[in-house]
């Protein structure tokens, strides 16, 4: 492991620069509050009045109740702190070897066609003195899928919270996913996968730990995937 995070002073002088000077995530943390059930309930009534639905025949008669409890679900991440999810659990430990926590299944719902896209979430960061309790890994993917969403500022949002959180040497995430909005209207397409990826400290400063986490995550129960 001395070797993996030993580079000479240029180039992490440079890695260190490229990601100083990295854009800012856009901030989706909502406003805070609980949703509005009774609002979202009339604006249900009245988008089935929109679509030329009958809002008061049987079988609609509580669907804007249970559209506003889903979504309202869906969507509790915006009260959701970080800093609380972690509290008790960040170990101090030598310990400087790669932790993975792969396959995280998630459902998020995409902000430009209010549609379901899901998939898995694979997490992997090297410690810098102390570990965090494994089950709170899918906890921070749940914080942040829970929100609408693109897929490739939810990967973004789960590397750096790790990063920042942890102080880690190094962060890596990838997120595959299908997206409803592909798969039901558009180009209709069934069967593709979206992927992508973040990658921080050296995973992203040096191939060899990117390449060994990439590996790990496509290693299956039965051997490697190729």
């Amino acid at each position: 492991m001395p070797d993996r995070l030993n580079l000479s002073g240029g180039r992490v002088a440079k890695r260190k620069q490229t990601e100083r000077h990295r854009s800012p995530v856009e901030d989706v943390g909502g406003s805070g509050q609980p949703a509005d059930l009774q609002s979202l309930q009339s604006l249900v009534t009245e988008m089935l009045l929109a679509l030329g639905e009958k809002p008061n025949r049987h079988g609609l008669l509580k669907t804007p109740e249970r559209v506003a409890k889903a979504l309202a679900f869906m969507t509790q991440g915006y009260q959701r702190n970080i800093d609380h999810l972690l509290n008790g659990a960040l170990f101090p430990i030598e310990y400087d070897e790669m932790v993975i926590v792969k396959d995280i299944d998630f459902f998020s719902m995409c902000e430009h066609h209010l549609l379901p896209f899901f998939g898995k979430v694979h997490v992997g960061y090297l410690p810098n003195k102390k570990v965090v309790g494994l089950s709170k890994i899918p906890r921070i993917v749940d914080t942040f899928a829970r929100r609408l969403q693109v897929q490739e500022r939810l990967t973004v949002q789960i590397a750096e919270t790790l990063k920042d959180k942890l102080n880690a040497n190094g962060v890596g995430v990838v997120v595959e996913a299908r997206h409803l909005c592909m798969m039901m209207r558009g180009v209709e397409k069934q069967n593709t996968v979206a992927v992508t990826s973040s990658m921080l400290g050296a995973f992203r400063s040096q191939p060899q730990t990117r390449l060994e986490f990439l590996k790990l995550i496509r290693k299956s129960s039965g051997g490697d995937s190729d």
